[in-house]
């Protein structure tokens, strides 16, 4: 069984939150559903924004991130046919439910200024593009069906990033894991391959790792700004 089963939330930075909150809920109708400071990163603020109820649209901001240069081809692809580094996110392509709705939701952005292209026909969904602010690139999809990955797997690519069949299968169909009750210890990260978070001061990434999982469970604030019991 599939234990990663949705989207709970996908961050993006940004050096203009109230810019990203004004767009996303007026262009795209969505709800904010929190902002505060972030748990334990200094002087940022993070910013959710409905997508159901256990889907979010999530966006980071402090000061320093409105001085990093946005480069198009580098940091950001600027349009969703175009590249940006690896690890980056290329384009963010949010669901609807049918052609109906995909065509309200080019009406509302276009009615609010924002040229759209669309919709395309991909065969496995159906797709407009636009963008949004700090040089997001959009995508508003949907599907008639689950993808079939017998009919949208190409042999060809296959061959050209080296996948054998053995691993192909094994990509189509992951093995299971049995469980062992959150027991595993953390591997030292001296050692392991990894891959390793990174950006950390000297030190730090080692000594957070390092931290017991019973201190870390409730080492940041976990109530929330406001208090409506009261």
């Amino acid at each position: 069984m599939n234990k990663v089963e949705g989207l709970h939330h996908l961050a993006v930075s940004t050096g203009n939150i109230k810019e990203q909150i004004d767009y996303f809920t007026d262009k795209l109708g969505m709800e904010l559903q929190a902002l505060y400071w972030m748990h334990g990163v200094e002087n940022t603020m993070h910013g959710f924004l409905r997508l159901n109820d256990e889907s979010s649209i999530a966006f980071v901001c402090n000061p320093d991130i409105a001085e990093i240069p946005r480069v198009l081809g580098s940091s950001h692809a600027g349009n969703p046919a175009a590249n940006s580094a690896g690890g980056t996110m290329q384009h963010l392509a949010l669901k609807v439910s049918g052609d109906a709705e995909l065509l309200a939701m080019r009406d509302r952005l276009r009615s609010k200024g924002v040229p759209v292209m669309g919709p395309v026909e991909h065969g496995m969904c159906r797709s407009i593009y636009f963008a949004g602010p700090e040089n997001l690139s959009l995508e508003l999809s949907y599907s008639n069906a689950p993808i079939n990955n017998e009919e949208w797997i190409d042999p060809e690519v296959v061959a050209l990033i080296g996948a054998s069949p053995e691993e192909l299968a094994n990509y189509k169909n992951p093995a299971g894991y049995d469980d062992e009750g959150g027991n595993v210890p953390q591997p030292d990260v001296t050692q392991t391959p990894g891959p390793h978070m990174a950006n950390y001061p000297d030190g730090a990434y080692e000594m957070i790792m390092g931290i017991p999982d019973a201190a870390i469970l409730d080492s940041v604030e976990s109530e929330p700004p406001v208090n409506i019991s009261a």
